[in-house]
């Protein structure tokens, strides 16, 4: 790889951060698996390893956003995650931040792109 496409890849990962975490709240306001929450982010476009996003919940479960509750009915064990009720108030305030954050990031965008014009 070339020292730009080193580069890109790094910016992209920071830029990925905080995408992954909204993008996981989004989808545990009903319980699920960690298998289930990547096949489901992957299917609507956002990409997750398994190894970011474990560790991922683990946090989220830390700082009291998530709990996580062992299924052990079927033939393999899974351990569900959910939101909390402090999980789904920080995560509806993440998206207030995210569109304000995504409004200003396409005005400065806009106004770089016509500039170039």
């Amino acid at each position: 790889m070339s020292e730009v496409s080193d580069l890109i890849a790094s910016l992209t990962q920071e830029l990925r951060r905080g995408t992954i975490i909204v993008g996981v709240l989004s989808q545990l306001s009903e319980p699920q698996y960690g298998y289930s929450l990547v096949s489901i982010l992957e299917e609507k476009g956002l990409q997750v390893e398994s190894n970011t996003l474990y560790p991922l919940l683990r946090r989220l479960e830390k700082q009291k956003l998530l709990k996580s509750v062992w299924d052990t009915k079927e033939s393999r064990p899974r351990k569900y995650y959910v939101l909390t009720e402090m999980g789904t108030e920080i995560f509806a305030r993440l998206c207030i931040e995210w569109r304000n954050m995504a409004d200003s990031l396409d005005k400065l965008l806009d106004e770089y792109e016509n500039n170039r014009s």
